[in-house]
């Protein structure tokens, strides 16, 4: 019997696909950088965590930079979305004193990495990552900027103090969170950073008009 060769070869599919979930791989990435940091995750930790090879992360994320970009993003929209629905309070001593709250709660869940991502992240660094350092100091200084106008807000509507200085509340709101961050990543549990929310919410209740 003779063979006949087929003279029009369906066409190989160009590049081999994808053998893992990239949102997977994403989220386990973030966690590893939550977990040590910046500079202090290494690739292969990466990898390792992402159950990748290098060639796939760089293929899917361009760079270590990218990648991190993107588990910044993928930490304010899981976990740091607390913090936006809680400035939605109709009452805006309300909504600072919930942001508090749950960032104590949030902060020593035990199922994940102590402390926020963002609040405490890539604060000095080597001179090649200063661009990574101000892409994250700049999401802080929109999260400050969200907590100023929360509070301009709930001057304009009369639920605080006319008189207050926004810009320092907010800074102090702020200041909180990161202490509040820091100490949870040096064990503190739910029940202490819950008592100090307690006194930094007694000092944005004396603005209450």
């Amino acid at each position: 019997m003779t063979v006949v060769k087929n003279s029009n070869p369906a066409p190989r599919p160009r590049g081999r696909p994808r053998a893992f979930d990239r949102d997977e791989a994403l989220a386990k990435a973030a966690i590893t950088f939550w977990r040590l940091g910046y500079e202090g995750a290494s690739i292969a930790d990466l990898t390792a965590a992402m159950g990748i090879t290098p060639q796939s992360l760089y293929a899917a994320f361009a760079s270590k930079a990218d990648l991190y970009r993107e588990a910044l993003d993928w930490y304010q929209a899981k976990v740091g979305a607390s913090t936006t629905a809680a400035l939605e309070e109709d009452d805006a001593v309300v909504a600072l004193t919930r942001v508090l709250r749950e960032s104590a709660r949030e902060f020593t869940k035990r199922d994940r990495p102590h402390g926020c991502m963002v609040s405490t992240a890539v604060l000095t660094c080597a001179t090649e990552n200063e661009p990574v350092a101000r892409h994250v100091a700049g999401l802080r200084t929109a999260t400050l900027d969200l907590i100023r106008a929360r509070i301009e807000r709930g001057m304009a509507e009369g639920q605080v103090k006319r008189e207050t200085d926004a810009e320092a509340l907010a800074r102090f709101v702020g200041a909180m969170i990161q202490g509040m961050s820091v100490q949870a990543q040096d064990g503190a549990s739910a029940k202490s950073l819950s008592s100090l929310a307690a006194h930094a919410i007694a000092e944005i209740e004396r603005h209450r008009a």
